[in-house]
């Protein structure tokens, strides 16, 4: 029975119409979260309280949105109930792999009253809580730490960031869809380019194909979250420009950016284009970078290590006399991600990262550089292809949108 206040309920449990069709199986849900509790078991785990979007994503099914009010997914040996806000209604509970019990706005701190309230119906009242270092705010430990007082917090973020860089089938069939999406928007957003065109109605043209595709291919999903980023002339220079009201014009540099999410997975599509011409000194720079990404896409294989492919790159970039152009790591991993969360830290392309790909693992290649404005040939230049390595050890560019000044010089 949940705890009034002045007549007005603390938790609540909402089941409005029929849980909705998962983009997983019932299959591959139960596999993520029986790998989970192995590991609880092993680490000596009691209970585990996520409150990232990509963990409570990726064990729930559920994508959530914040605004200003807590969420969580609490995971124990016989239980699994997402934790949400009274303001989602039911769709939590419909689009979850397990249970649901909503908090009400009437206290501040109704939603560590639920946590504690499935804690007890799990029979749990101390031991080991698993959060997430990485994503548990001060105020958030701080009110942990009032409300769980004979519970010891241990971190379990980077441990299961591991076990979400190797993919199931499953999930590489979706980032595979998902980069044909991105396909998609592409050719809509090159359709769109034409002199006098401002950044952001190409970009709408990219984000309305790509959603349409998405309903086609997903019609039992909710749409959210794609975007395109498509840059012009200096607005090239940084990788996460918004488009903007500027116009293009005859000789610039293009970046063409498609970003499909599909139930909180993120996958690319990132070209380099000029319109109407391309000058020496920038056609120079553009296919140095062509190099980069054609020599990098050949070394992701299994048993390769990601600061070795770093290093080998920063080869060719120094022998053009353009390594300190380059602007960012070569290619990171894909999964549930996006620009407003997490990411697979231990799975990209730069000095400092030691893992070993094996199948299953997906990454991108991605180099860019940047040339300064007021030098020749200035403006941002980047590609990306998304690579996957599968169970026999074979690497698939899943990116079919071509590259290079052969195909994305656009002219009209």
């Amino acid at each position: 029975m949940s705890e009034f206040l002045d007549g007005l309920e603390r938790t609540k449990i909402i089941r409005i119409g029929e849980k909705e069709k998962p983009v997983f199986s019932k299959e591959e849900m139960t596999n993520r979260n029986t790998k989970l509790r192995n590991y609880m078991g092993e680490k000596d785990i009691d209970a585990v309280l996520f409150t990232s979007y990509h963990n409570v994503n990726y064990y729930s099914g559920y994508l959530y949105t914040s605004f200003g009010r807590h969420t969580g997914l609490l995971v124990t040996q016989d239980k699994h109930v997402t934790i949400t806000p009274n303001v989602d209604g039911g769709m939590p509970w419909r689009r979850s792999f397990g249970d649901n019990i909503a908090h009400t706005d009437w206290r501040r701190d109704n939603f560590f009253y639920a946590v504690q309230t499935v804690l007890k119906d799990a029979g749990i009242t101390k031991g080991r809580l698993g959060i997430e270092y990485d994503f548990v705010t001060l105020s958030i430990r701080k009110q942990l730490e009032i409300s769980f007082p004979e519970f010891e917090f241990v971190d379990v973020a980077f441990d299961l960031m591991k076990f979400r860089m190797v993919k199931s089938k499953e999930e590489l069939d979706l980032i595979t869809n998902g980069a044909r999406v991105c396909d998609v928007g592409g050719y809509a957003v090159a359709e769109a380019i034409a002199e006098g065109v401002p950044e952001y109605e190409v970009a709408l043209a990219g984000t309305e194909a790509m959603t349409r595709e998405i309903a086609k291919l997903y019609p039992h999903l909710d749409l959210r979250d794609s975007w395109v980023w498509f840059q012009s002339g200096m607005n090239t220079d940084g990788a996460h420009t918004w488009p903007t009201t500027r116009k293009i014009q005859p000789g610039d540099v293009l970046n063409l950016n498609t970003f499909a999410m599909i139930a909180g997975y993120y996958t690319a599509l990132e070209r380099t284009l000029f319109f109407q011409d391309v000058d020496e000194a920038s056609l120079k720079y553009w296919n140095i970078n062509v190099e980069v990404l054609e020599a990098g896409a050949k070394l992701v294989k299994p048993g390769a290590v990601c600061k070795d492919i770093a290093n080998e790159l920063n080869e060719i970039y120094r022998g053009y006399g353009v390594l300190s152009n380059r602007t960012f790591g070569y290619g990171h991993s894909f999964g549930i991600l996006s620009h407003y969360y997490g990411r697979e830290a231990g799975l990209e392309l730069r000095e400092d990262i030691d893992t070993v790909f094996e199948p299953g693992m997906t990454i991108s290649m991605e180099p860019m550089i940047l040339i300064p404005n007021g030098q020749p040939g200035a403006g941002g230049y980047r590609e990306h292809d998304i690579l996957i390595i599968h169970e026999n050890g074979e690497t698939e560019n899943v990116t079919k949108f071509p590259y290079g000044p052969e195909h994305n010089i656009i002219k009209r």
